[in-house]
């Protein structure tokens, strides 16, 4: 059997300066979209680049040794990624995540990290500030994280069988060097924990039922995730997607389980509190039981593209506005008119032929 090699559109640099509106109205921290949809979240990549190669995000066959990879120059500065943050505080935004790539190989990020530690939403709370990250490199940089200001860690982890986690991350890395990032961040403070695992059928779904033991009582919170169609090279088909609602009744067989109530509005993972206390998993499932209602998520590519939507084809060049010489005023009326103007529901509109488009590739964006 001959490998299939996926080619996909390279997005990066197409270019779509936004619009500048010339009397946009100050910003209220109310910003809602056509749909009614406030901005809350905001995602922001700090690297492309990714130490592992996971079939499901940055496969060999596309993301090899050859790889051209973004130049530093093009990455937003920690004082530009700043500056853009302070913005969309303004428009409302509470929650900032960082990811990647592997954000953790981006150089000095803890600096990163006290800058947007220091800032404030309009009503003076602090922002709920987190990170996205492998866990390869948590257990030496953990306590620096927190120290640094980060809130809360999440840790993607798709196996604890050593064979299959080698085998989905594909660079031969040890389980058990994420298992110790996760204790390392746990005796730092970056708690509570969330453990994100991309569940695949016939791939590794013989793993839900041992995650969910291993992390049960321990206050951290699994979260099991249907594999998505995001990006062109990940060789995404309907049949590799096991429902969230199996991957409760795997669970609920062996440890019963009853449906907790949302933390907030427009919460993606579906919540379960195991029924003797013991702790809690969630489910997020953007395939078969889709939440573009309620998204109130922006994403920041690394040089400064913005995205309204996990599953777009192009983003929107605001490195162009912050490079061009224009003011806070005009950064602020571009992403006003820009999610004003958002209506996204890709996951509601899902299909054969919405698959297949050039969408953005996860590890540029982010999950």
């Amino acid at each position: 059997m001959t490998e299939r090699i996926i080619p996909i559109a390279d997005n990066r640099y197409q270019q779509q300066i936004p619009h500048v509106p010339a009397d946009a109205p100050a910003p209220s921290g109310l910003l809602a979209d056509r749909r009614g949809r406030r901005l809350h979240d905001l995602r922001i990549s700090v690297t492309d680049r990714c130490n592992f190669r996971c079939t499901y995000c940055m496969p060999k066959s596309v993301f090899s040794k050859d790889y051209a990879f973004l130049p530093h120059s093009s990455l937003l500065s920690f004082e530009e990624i700043e500056r853009l943050v302070r913005v969309f505080v303004a428009h409302g935004v509470e929650k900032v995540r960082l990811t990647g790539g592997e954000p953790l190989l981006r150089k000095n990020l803890e600096r990163l990290i006290e800058m947007l530690a220091c800032l404030k939403t309009p009503a003076g709370e602090p922002l709920d500030l987190t990170l996205t990250t492998n866990g390869s490199l948590l257990g030496r940089k953990a306590r620096a994280l927190r120290d640094a200001g980060l809130k809360r860690v999440t840790i993607s982890l798709d196996a604890l069988d050593e064979t299959t986690f080698r085998r989905m991350n594909d660079v031969d890395f040890p389980v058990g060097d994420v298992l110790a990032g996760i204790t390392a961040a746990e005796r730092a403070g970056l708690a509570p924990l969330k453990i994100n695992m991309v569940v695949q059928r016939g791939v590794n779904d013989q793993e839900i039922v041992p995650m969910a033991r291993h992390f049960r009582g321990s206050g951290h919170i699994v979260r099991f995730i249907e594999f998505m169609d995001v990006g062109a090279s990940n060789g995404w088909r309907m049949d590799d997607v096991l429902p969230s609602a199996d991957v409760v009744r795997r669970i609920h067989e062996h440890y019963p389980l009853v449906c907790l109530q949302p933390n907030y509005p427009g919460e993606v993972a579906e919540r379960w509190a195991y029924a003797d206390g013991s702790g809690e998993i969630g489910v997020i499932s953007s395939v078969t039981q889709p939440f573009c209602g309620d998204c109130s998520r922006a994403r920041l590519s690394t040089e400064g593209r913005l995205y309204t939507c996990l599953f777009a084809t192009g983003g929107h060049d605001l490195r162009a506005l912050l490079r061009g010489g224009h003011d806070d005023a005009a950064l602020s009326a571009a992403i006003g008119h820009l999610w004003g103007q958002r209506e996204d529901r890709y996951s509601e509109q899902r299909s054969r032929e919405t698959a297949g488009l050039r969408k953005i590739e996860m590890s540029y964006i982010g999950g």
